[in-house]
């Protein structure tokens, strides 16, 4: 059953009492919250993910209430906490659906060491994936973004999941992040993209999620095999360039930006040394995203 087809009173029951259960990739979470704007947080953007009951093993029990002090009744504000552990401070009201993305990344990142987790979106087109890290404003969510609206298979926007057991990139196909001018660039790119939860005066600027098409809901279960790397910088007025460069210099690029390489130890080395053995590796200018998409399918990317 997806969360769709949940009727609004138990929608509105499960997750404001005993919490709703969700299926998102290769975990489960429970989200417990009596906040409005998280409830339609949930509805506008996760609608097509499958519900899971509360008997079910949960890798990670959430909730998303208000600040137990006198703060509360002077600002509007919102806490996020995992099995009762309050990882952040409040946040305004408003912000409170897009804390429970920020939370859960916040989770994968801090208790699923069974991958090397690399912050990087991730496609997937005939069984093979393209890993593409990047650092906040390199364009790697926007690119993303168009990638999937142009047929690409989405394995995640903001978390490549590496399995330390047979390599393979698995899926969590979350709602798309998209920050400032990059929300209109994605909705004149392409009519097929439905993006809601926008919030401004974060601390990241206007953000607002692109909900997940259901192509990549349906093979949520279906890893991917690494094949190219690709490091995306988006400038103003540039060419579409892609460049090999270096494996030596790949691999630390590729260490620097996964979350859990210090904690892994040799494994996460051995990891990202086989992953960058096995795929190619890439540098990619860009400023026009048809045009860059017409060189993804140009070389076969």
């Amino acid at each position: 059953m997806r969360l769709s087809e949940l009727n609004k009173s138990n929608f509105t029951r499960c997750i404001s009492s005993d919490g709703l259960g969700l299926k998102i990739g290769p975990f489960t979470v429970c989200l417990k919250s009596s906040v409005p704007s998280v409830a339609e947080h949930l509805i506008g953007l996760y609608g097509g993910f499958k519900l899971v009951s509360k008997d079910e093993f949960i890798d990670f029990q959430v909730s998303i209430g208000f600040p137990n002090n006198l703060r509360r009744f002077i600002y509007q504000q919102a806490i996020f906490s995992f099995d009762n552990y309050y990882p952040f401070l409040p946040l305004p009201l408003p912000q409170a659906g897009a804390m429970f993305e920020w939370g859960l990344n916040w989770c994968v990142a801090n208790q699923s060491h069974q991958y090397l987790i690399i912050h990087a979106a991730v496609v997937e087109r005939d069984g093979y994936a393209i890993i593409l890290p990047g650092v906040p404003g390199s364009g790697k969510s926007t690119l993303c973004a168009a990638l999937v609206c142009s047929g690409w298979r989405l394995l995640s926007d903001e978390m490549t999941l590496l399995s330390l057991v047979n390599g393979r990139i698995y899926p969590i196909p979350r709602p798309i992040s998209l920050k400032n001018q990059s929300i209109d660039i994605i909705k004149n790119f392409s009519d097929k993209a439905v993006i809601t939860s926008i919030v401004p005066n974060t601390i990241k600027g206007t953000l607002g999620h692109m909900r997940t098409f259901e192509k990549c809901l349906s093979c949520i279960d279906i890893p991917a095999i690494p094949s190219r790397i690709i490091f995306p910088r988006y400038t103003l007025g540039s060419n579409n360039l892609l460049k090999p460069i270096n494996k030596h210099h790949a691999f630390m690029k590729v260490a620097e930006n996964s979350f859990n390489f210090n904690v892994l130890g040799a494994v996460g080395f051995n990891a990202i040394k086989k992953l960058i053995v096995d795929c190619d590796v890439y540098e990619f200018e860009y400023h026009s995203l048809r045009e860059a998409i017409m060189l993804f399918e140009q070389f076969g990317l």
